[in-house]
């Protein structure tokens, strides 16, 4: 009945478009009543998102499983790669959701919470490695700004500012510089 409900709301989605589709229009598609729908998805949202309550609980027992010798950064990444199974396992479906998500400023607003959150912690850390010089706003409102103009809900930045693609580079503190470059040109394509 839930996996009936998802392929429904998920055509009709398609096919109509998410805001002129309702739960009613799921319901007839899927041959059942809205007692149904209410029982599996409190809200047209969640059906979006059906097996985000599922991941949840596996990421927690995973990470609630782990021992004492279970090395800490190891298991969390073990845990995102639970995610990663999570949407692997149906690619199309994934596609599919992600392509609406793009399109539905409502059911971005979780990617966009997240977003402004790292951008938040990105300016006050930078701002906190200078020892708290200078003003902590502007590195803040910087960060921000990036975020508001990425998802058009802002001044877009300047053209020099407006990534077409992010590169993120994972580097020990103490390594070389040479070799953070050589990392940042080899993904780059520029060595």
């Amino acid at each position: 009945m839930r996996e009936a409900l998802v392929a429904a709301a998920f055509q009709l989605f398609l096919e109509r478009g998410y805001e002129q589709t309702t739960v009613d229009d799921i319901v007839a598609l899927a041959g059942v009543g809205r007692r149904s729908f209410f029982r599996y998805f409190p809200s047209k949202e969640d059906v979006v998102f059906p097996d985000h309550e599922r991941c949840l609980a596996d990421m927690t027992a995973f990470l609630s499983a782990a021992g004492e010798d279970d090395e800490p950064v190891g298991r969390v990444c073990d845990a995102a790669r639970l995610v990663l199974r999570m949407y692997a396992e149906n690619p199309a479906f994934s596609v599919q959701r992600y392509r609406l998500t793009k399109k539905v400023p409502g059911l971005r607003a979780d990617v966009i919470a997240a977003a402004v959150v790292a951008a938040h912690n990105n300016g006050l850390r930078s701002w906190l490695r200078s020892d708290g010089r200078g003003d902590a706003a502007v590195a803040v409102d910087h960060a921000l700004g990036l975020v508001q103009g990425a998802f058009g809900g802002g001044p877009t930045p300047p053209a020099d500012e407006r990534p077409e693609d992010v590169v993120v580079v994972v580097s020990r503190r103490g390594a070389p510089l040479w070799r953070v470059v050589r990392e940042i040109e080899t993904t780059l394509g520029r060595d």
